[in-house]
């Protein structure tokens, strides 16, 4: 029975390599036919190399179950790819059933190639040596990553509330740097002497299989519940699956109709792919949908101007320059910019706005985050992953966001929920 599931796995895995592409072709088209071949083979070969190995490291008593859950993980990770050819929000049972597992084993096979070619060396050494011991210890270290997805889950699934506090400055470093921020986790802290602007930012909700339209639906309740002054919307609100399930948006940010007039969203770049979508949820909800296009809200600390700039890959220092010159600063407003990529904070004319607000990068979705330390894997690139920065007079607050999309795990960067307490000049 062992071999026989044993060799169930590699055809399944070989089946699913060939056939997912093979079918996305014929249904879907290239782009998702090669987006799938991509992911299976960055993620396939690893996970049948760790699945060999750890047969051999495991007793005879626990390879069925090893057999087992590598087969099932096979199998779930074969019908969400087929499921994602013709995508639609799936309910609960499917979500848990197939999804979870499926994107968990894809995240593991994805993480275990570097990391198994980072180990090689060490392995082809133990196996010169023949130390056969060691060689089969060396297993547990490359399979870390299985263990890192497994424990993932918890990441990618829970929240814990936040009040992220930082005031606003005439001056900063010459070029774009961290700045810190005072964030209360779990717990309201002190009011503070002066009232600061109460600010909501969602961005990257990415509605699929691991944000339920129920689930982010109670947690915008959950926001709006807090009485913000604003609720700004950076973007990237869908993913293939509710791209597939009109009106799902609406009734997820249904919680903000009450509160429509102090709400403000641009579009971020997979908004592109279904924009009559996004549309219509945000006019149906209510909410002011800027399109290289300005609101102004009166608020409890005065005026505040948002100037919402559309995501443009190309052309972005030509694009905001003529957007901020057509929406110029109003007098004695606080002046805002919502733009979904913060590496378009580097184009931002210099002085030009006050605060800017970003998503995108899903607060760098990789890294030591979980542990209180400011690390991601986008550390050190153009890319601003999370949290504050600061360029002369501009602010950039890059929210890690609620959802996520593309990778399909969090891995020690949870999402964020929070309540932003700015602090005027």
């Amino acid at each position: 029975m062992t071999d026989d599931t044993f060799s169930l796995f590699r055809v399944l895995a070989i089946i699913t390599w060939i056939g997912v592409p093979l079918y996305a072709a014929i249904v879907r088209g290239r782009l998702y036919a090669i987006f799938s071949a991509v992911i299976l083979t960055f993620a396939l070969p690893s996970s049948l190399i760790l699945h060999s190995r750890l047969r051999e490291f495991l007793s005879a008593d626990l390879t069925p179950l090893l057999d087992l859950v590598f087969v099932y993980s096979m199998a779930a990770a074969g019908i969400q790819l087929a499921h994602l050819v013709r995508a639609r929000m799936r309910g609960s049972i499917f979500r848990w059933l197939i999804s979870v597992p499926a994107q968990t084993f894809i995240a593991g096979g994805m993480l275990a190639t570097p990391w198994l070619i980072l180990l090689l060396p060490i392995r082809l050494l133990l196996g010169w040596l023949s130390w056969e011991t060691a060689l089969s210890a060396w297993t547990l270290v490359e399979a870390l990553p299985v263990l890192v997805a497994i424990l993932s889950i918890a990441t990618s699934m829970t929240t814990r509330f936040e009040t992220v506090r930082f005031r606003l400055s005439q001056q900063g470093p010459d070029k774009i740097q961290r700045v810190p921020v005072e964030r209360f986790r779990g717990r309201d802290p002190e009011p503070l002497l002066d009232r600061p602007l109460r600010v909501v930012q969602l961005t990257d909700t990415h509605l699929g299989p691991w944000q339920s339209v129920s689930r982010l639906h109670d947690r915008i309740t959950q926001l709006v519940s807090r009485e913000p002054d604003l609720v700004l919307l950076t973007g990237d609100f869908l993913t293939m699956e509710s791209m597939g399930s009109p009106g799902c948006l609406e009734e997820a940010l249904a919680p903000l109709a009450p509160i429509a007039d102090r709400c403000a969203a641009i579009f971020g770049n997979h908004d592109h792919e279904a924009p009559d979508h996004v549309r219509d949820a945000m006019r149906n909800v209510g909410i002011q949908l800027l399109i290289d296009d300005e609101a102004c809200f009166q608020t409890p600390i005065g005026s505040v101007q948002i100037v919402g700039a559309d995501y443009v890959n190309k052309g972005r220092r030509a694009h905001l320059d003529e957007l901020l010159r057509r929406f110029p600063r109003r007098h004695e407003h606080l002046r805002l910019l919502l733009l979904h990529d913060p590496s378009a904070f580097h184009a931002v004319p210099e002085d030009e706005v006050d605060l800017v607000l970003s998503g995108h990068t899903h607060g760098g979705q990789i890294g030591l985050v979980s542990l209180g330390i400011d690390w991601t894997v986008l550390s050190g690139t153009r890319w601003p992953d999370q949290g504050l920065f600061a360029r002369g007079a501009s602010r950039l607050y890059v929210h890690r966001g609620t959802g996520f999309y593309g990778f399909p795990l969090r891995v020690g960067v949870p999402a964020e929920f929070s309540i932003l307490e700015i602090s005027p000049i």
